[in-house]
């Protein structure tokens, strides 16, 4: 029986990159959800001026599907070794991104009205969004936490050796 060294067999796993297509069509999804909700009138949609409750929801939809799919792309990565400790606060830091994005960008639904929004209907105001800022850049840096660079790097270095 022929032995399959630790990186072949890491990289060379079915289930790996099943997953991670997988996860690249959902952050595909999501991605391209958020851009259309966020920017209805690139594909001649926009009915309003501002981004109102429904838009809002279903962009924050969108973000989660970004987010997960991205999620399950660089978890596919690690193949069936145990994670780090820095991969571990990475899908953390995701986690703690989307509830600060969700909550920043519900403000106006939860009771905040800081922005001066006179209107009943919520909307997306200045301080949403950058809440809503805040909370993707700590998804970005979560999934840049997560990706493993050691093992990366190693297999890196062998293919160009050869």
């Amino acid at each position: 029986m022929e032995e399959n060294s630790p990186e072949q067999e890491y990289y060379s796993t079915k289930s790996m990159d099943t997953r991670a297509i997988f996860g690249f069509i959902v952050s595909t999804v999501g991605l391209a959800t958020t851009i259309i909700s966020a920017k209805p009138e690139w594909v001649g949609q926009n009915r309003s001026p501002v981004i109102g409750f429904i838009q809002l929801v279903i962009m924050l939809a969108g973000l989660a599907l970004l987010s997960g799919g991205g999620f399950i792309s660089i978890n596919s990565l690690w193949g069936n070794r145990e994670k780090s400790i820095v991969a571990d606060f990475g899908i953390r830091f995701i986690s703690t991104g989307y509830v600060i994005a969700l909550f920043a960008g519900l403000f106006d639904i939860f009771g905040g009205n800081m922005a001066g929004n006179s209107a009943k209907s919520p909307q997306f105001g200045p301080y949403e969004e950058v809440g809503l800022e805040i909370g993707l850049a700590i998804i970005i840096v979560g999934l840049l936490m997560m990706i493993p660079y050691k093992y990366l790097s190693k297999t890196q270095k062998k293919e160009t050796a050869l």
